[in-house]
């Protein structure tokens, strides 16, 4: 601490709640405030390039790929009222402390406000993994200097992901659509998704069958005294089990040597065995031991919050940084499995404390992490402090997610300081002789724990939810060689090879890490944006690939190999790291990506290609679209090839003529395309396009349906779907499905309804007709130019003359709904000192400043948003300014009384133009306006780097 109180220092930490906890700790002499996040980044499109450079051929891309790879950075500006103030604090200061994260990204962060702030007075770098009053005086008093390696790493990550981004998109824009993005962990991370879909789609199951026998024990002793065991040979040769069959076939492997017992095999040999005397022929019993798991990284926390707590990647660490800025918890960014001294002390302590001496070992427990390149000297993600507080401790300060998540990590880290778990593990073997005198061998296994160990605070999950868990008993009788059994029930029981599961948040991260692709801090953004871009969705926890995702991954796959290629990914994290630990120069590293150059980079580069300018330019002719956007399924019955077409309004199936192939991307969009076309109903899942289902909807299943023929017409009655949902149509007659109506149970009278819309209720006394029908804000009643709702759909068939009559003439009220309360509310915005609430709009909740509206984005939830996010999305707002308003339309001069009829009909046919122009101009603004409320806010680039 100072010890000249006159000495004023300011210290920049990058949040508002962090800046507030460290304050606390600081007291006088120091002034503690928030950078928001980065500070600069590269342009994010060409209104954010400064003037000067707006004629640079290297603009658009934001870094001078001709000179070093120099990167233009531009304040983003929605931290340019922030900077200011950092600025003007800078200038009062005698020191600047600058306290933002220990990772790559703090460290840049760091760099980027003093590139910004240009300050006057000495600057100093303090790091901290853990927001207690200890930590905070111990980084005040040690500070460093900024580590340039740190970043030159992230900055080549940057640029890197860049040129990535701003290359290979254009491809996919002219390819396959527009809009689209590619990213270099982003692709690779879609690729894994959709290579697992492959594998379901090309699964063909298989059936096999076994035998359970319910076995018993003569005379009962110690342990139950019955046990199941199951049919595991015959006559010597094993019985087959699912991983004996080819995926793609559903056939037994070739030279597998297994019997493949059928229904009919099993049920008869389970009848030739009842009444036969089963005998033990072996039992082996080993010691069981388990060791606890290691403290928490970045990964295997996402992985188990998302296992127990069915948090997403994004939520979990939307959490974790709540926990840490409040002091709860220590930095959520690490891949280091290490615990301090302190923490190893503090873990042992409260061990003896809960669970007593016996639970703790001799000697301190010491892990050492999988991950490549791994950052020991961090430490892994544990309960903050010298003394961890309990969850009972914590839990009056915490919320609902919170409290989950601070007791899971708490859990884990006691128990990796705790005892094994220790028991005995048994096989059994039994053999019986059928009536056939066929040798039928049983086999059994049983577990017993004697001492729980680390089991008593922690047991970890499994992805396969099926898998038993690890503090699980199964008890066996005590059972001895040539031990007479007798089989109180046999029973044949079948079962079906299941296609590999689909991958998780938890499962893809636990995937790209052990790939080595990505780091701790990127894996949350990964899984949220191939979501964001509509590549992957989710159904539950599985993740599902779209079409769009077949495309794109089968373009990089077909034309750019090495972008997609999973060691290659790999390689570059590698070279990033050795630029972080000063053993790599960065130019060197982005010259050989991008120009093919061959110096400092090794095999695992696009060098040998000419680099990334050189291969999407080149290669760009030889990209069919047709190919790219036509993604194969089978060939029907008939000889024709069915494949899933990406179109412009979606997915959809063709079939084309035998012999001939589907027409190329773009022709017959609205009509016209060879062969047959049927729209693929929305969240049906790649592998469900079986050749049944394919069948079902060129039937009509999704697709076209005959319903019948109208009695009164003759015309057939045909069940459809559209671009906007199912509807029915015969001739020139259509309507919409109701709200009510399901197109699997849509009866032909129901249709004969529907078609009947508008329905002419009567004739009112001054000669006008009265009509019923359904509309967009649903049904109502219509005489003239009045409109009146009704209060059910079923009323548009029912409602009579009088009825309809009175609803008319009743006044035309517009009562207004009381405001809806705000969903949440969330304090003050830092950076203007509005208060924010969250509110539930027409299209999904918003949350609001009063002036700036933002809609949450997707995977956001009312409940999780930080007020530093809201004020990041509405600061982007902001940023964007207020929506132009719509000019008034100008006013037509009257027409001169005195014209000829010729003239007056010309003049009235101009008018009913003009008419039904500006209405199909107001329609189409307000369907803009509509679809920009309706799309949620795009995740702002985060604010990193400064201006030049």
């Amino acid at each position: 601490m100072p010890s000249n109180a006159r000495t004023t220092r300011l210290v920049i930490v990058e949040s508002p709640a962090k800046a507030k906890t460290i304050s606390g700790y600081l007291g006088p002499g120091y002034v503690v405030e928030a950078s928001f996040g980065h500070v600069r980044d590269l342009p994010r499109n060409a209104a954010d390039v400064p003037a000067k450079y707006k004629g640079e051929p290297w603009a658009r891309l934001g870094v001078d790929v001709d000179n070093g790879f120099h990167a233009l950075y531009v304040v983003s500006p929605d931290r340019r009222q922030q900077i200011s103030k950092l600025v003007k604090l800078a200038k009062e200061v005698d020191e600047i402390f600058l306290a933002t994260d220990e990772d790559r990204e703090g460290e840049a962060i760091a760099w980027h406000l003093v590139e910004t702030l240009k300050p006057k007075v000495p600057v100093k770098r303090m790091v901290f993994h853990e927001i207690t009053k200890p930590a905070i005086q111990a980084a005040v008093a040690n500070p460093r200097e900024i580590d340039r390696d740190l970043v030159d790493a992230q900055e080549a990550r940057r640029i890197l992901d860049r040129l990535y981004g701003y290359e290979v998109s254009p491809v996919l824009w002219k390819k396959v659509m527009p809009k689209l993005s590619a990213g270099r962990v982003q692709s690779v991370a879609t690729r894994i998704v959709v290579e697992r879909e492959r594998q379901r789609m090309a699964f063909r199951t298989a059936e096999y069958w076994d035998i359970l026998a319910t076995l018993a024990v003569a005379k009962p002793g110690e342990g139950p005294r019955t046990f199941n065991a199951t049919l595991v040979a015959l006559n010597g040769d094993r019985i087959a089990t699912g991983k004996d069959f080819e995926p793609t076939t559903g056939r037994v492997r070739p030279g597998a040597g297994v019997v493949h017992l059928d229904e009919g095999g099993a049920r008869g040999l389970a009848a030739r065995l009842q009444g036969r005397p089963f005998t033990v022929t072996r039992v082996e019993e080993k010691p069981y031991r388990r060791r606890p798991y290691a403290p928490f990284i970045t990964s295997t926390l996402q992985q188990e919050a998302a296992r127990k707590l069915r948090f997403s990647s994004q939520q979990t660490m939307r959490t974790a940084q709540r926990l840490y800025e409040n002091g709860y918890i220590t930095y959520m960014r690490t891949d280091s499995v290490n615990l301090s001294e302190t923490a190893i002390a503090a873990a042992r302590r409260q061990i003896v404390e809960l669970y007593g001496e016996r639970s703790v070992p001799p000697e301190p427990r010491r892990y050492t992490g999988k991950v490549k390149n791994a950052q020991e000297a961090h430490e892994a993600i544990r309960p903050a402090g010298d003394n961890f507080r309990t969850p009972g401790e914590v839990a009056r300060e915490l919320s609902g997610e919170e409290f989950k998540l601070y007791e899971l990590i708490w859990r884990r880290t006691i128990a990796s300081q705790m005892t094994d778990a220790v028991g005995s593990s048994v096989s059994v073997r039994i053999r019986a002789v059928s009536s056939a005198s066929e040798e039928a061998d049983f086999g059994a296994t049983g577990k017993t724990i004697t001492d729980p160990g680390f089991l008593r605070a922690y047991v970890e999950s499994s992805d396969d939810e099926n898998a038993e868990a690890e503090d699980a008993e199964r008890r066996l009788p005590n059972l001895v060689k040539d031990q007479p059994l007798t089989a109180d029930a046999l029973a044949a029981q079948g079962h079906h090879t299941q296609p590999p599961s689909r991958y998780t948040e938890a499962s893809l991260v636990k995937a790209l890490e052990e790939l080595g692709i990505g780091r701790p801090s990127t894996y949350a953004s990964i899984m949220q944006t191939i979501q964001d871009r509509g590549y992957v969705s989710k159904r539950g926890q599985a993740l599902i690939p779209s079409f769009l995702a077949f495309a794109v991954i089968g373009l990089l796959e077909r034309h750019y190999p090495r972008l997609v290629d999973y060691n290659f990914t790999a390689s570059m994290e590698n070279e990033l790291d050795e630029i972080a630990g000063g053993d790599h120069a960065a130019v060197d590293f982005l010259t050989a990506f991008y120009f093919g150059s061959a110096n400092g980079a090794g095999d695992q580069t696009i060098a040998h290609a000419g680099g990334l300018k050189k291969l999407v330019t080149e290669n760009l002719s030889e990209i069919d679209a047709r190919s790219v956007n036509s993604i194969p399924l089978h060939t029907d019955d008939e000889g024709r090839e069915v494949v899933v077409r990406v179109g412009r309004y979606g997915p959809y199936l063709q079939r084309g003529v035998p012999g001939e192939e589907p027409a190329a991307h773009g022709e017959g969009e609205e009509g016209g395309a060879q062969g047959d076309r049927a729209p693929i109903p929305e969240g049906l899942a790649p592998d469900e396009l079986t050749p049944e289902k394919v069948h079902e909807l060129f039937l009509g299943g999704g697709g076209e349906r005959k319903l019948g023929d109208d009695p009164s017409t003759g015309e057939p009655i045909l069940l459809k779907s559209g671009r906007f949902g199912p509807y029915v149509a015969s001739g020139e007659r259509k309507s919409s499905l109701l709200r009510t109506q399901s197109p699997d149970s849509l009866t032909l009278d129901e249709a004969l309804k529907l078609l009947s819309l508008p329905r002419l209720v009567g004739v009112a006394p001054d000669g006008v007709e009265v009509f019923a029908n359904n509309g967009r804000y649903g049904p109502y009643v219509k005489q003239g130019d009045e409109f009146r709702s009704l209060d059910s759909e079923d009323k548009m068939f029912t409602v009579t003359l009088d009825e309809a009559l009175a609803l008319l003439a009743a006044p035309k009220t517009r009562q207004r709904r009381a405001a809806a309360p705000p969903l949440r509310e969330m304090g003050n915005d830092p950076l203007t000192e509005k208060p924010l609430v969250i509110k539930d709009g027409r299209f999904g909740p918003y949350v609001t400043d009063g002036e700036f509206n933002a809609s949450l984005r997707r995977g956001q939830t009312p409940e999780a948003l930080t007020v530093e996010e809201a004020s990041e999305m509405l600061a982007e707002k902001r940023a964007k300014g207020p929506a132009p308003k719509k000019k008034a339309a100008a006013k037509k001069a009257p027409a001169a009384k005195k014209t000829t009829a010729k003239k007056t009909t010309a003049a009235k046919k101009t008018t009913a133009a003009t008419k039904t122009t500006a209405a199909a101009k107001s329609t189409a603004a307000a369907k803009s306006t509509a679809t920009k409320k309706a799309t949620p806010a795009k995740k702002a680039a985060p604010p990193k780097k400064a201006t030049t």
